[in-house]
């Protein structure tokens, strides 16, 4: 199984998209501009100030834009249960998803004073465990993870290779990282901190990007982004 097989669910029946390739082309185009919707609602959010809060709505219009052509369901979620490709992990039962992903958005919104760093780890593992989509479970995790990050911190994150973007060019530490969280769950406790030290090392990469294009340098300690700029 590789590691695009892995965590992955997908209700085939929903796609009007059936060629492949047509399909991931729709993606890659879909995954700009779910992003750009991301950013122009850091935006906002940050205009706003202490009057935004999470709601299910952003979360529902970054999967919309994700899947946008290419599902039925796109920004609904899913009308049935689901299983996980490659992971031990039964999803929840569909009636239950719209209250659980309210109880997320509380969680963030009541938990404002904790550190971005927890609240994006936090998002990116309990949308996954959810599973509240048919598909672009990932994507949409991901994305509201980075929103909510940089809503946080109070800026549109600088960096050309995101947070997002390294999950997708190696995905294996965040699959591990989900599944860390999923264990400690089922036995009863919520234990995030392997998913907060990726997402730290992905922020360390973000920005140390910044400053090695604008110094012309390499610094030690993160990686280079230079390919991925």
């Amino acid at each position: 199984m590789t590691e695009e097989d892995r965590r992955h669910s997908v209700a085939s029946e929903a796609y009007l998209i059936r060629d492949e390739k047509e399909r991931a082309e729709a993606e890659a185009r879909n995954g700009l501009l779910q992003f750009d919707l991301a950013c122009q609602m850091i935006i906002d959010a940050i205009d706003r100030g202490e009057k935004w809060k999470l709601r299910t709505s952003a979360v529902l219009a970054l999967h919309r834009a994700a899947l946008n052509g290419i599902s039925s369901y796109a920004g609904n979620f899913r009308p049935s249960d689901v299983a996980i490709q490659g992971s031990h992990h039964k999803p929840v039962q569909a009636f239950q998803v719209p209250e659980l992903i309210e109880d997320l958005c509380d969680y963030v919104n009541e938990n404002w004073d904790k550190t971005g760093i927890h609240l994006a780890a936090y998002i990116m593992w309990r949308l996954n465990w959810i599973h509240p989509f048919s598909d672009g479970n990932g994507r949409t995790s991901r994305m509201v993870s980075y929103l909510v990050l940089s809503v946080k911190e109070g800026l549109l994150l600088p960096g050309r290779n995101t947070i997002p973007d390294q999950i997708v060019d190696n995905r294996k530490p965040y699959f591990d990282a989900l599944e860390a969280a999923d264990e400690a769950e089922a036995a009863g406790r919520i234990d995030l901190s392997k998913m907060e030290d990726l997402i730290e090392s992905m922020l360390a990469v973000q920005l140390t990007s910044v400053l090695e294009r604008a110094s012309g340098k390499q610094y030690l300690g993160a990686e280079s982004s230079s390919t991925n700029s």
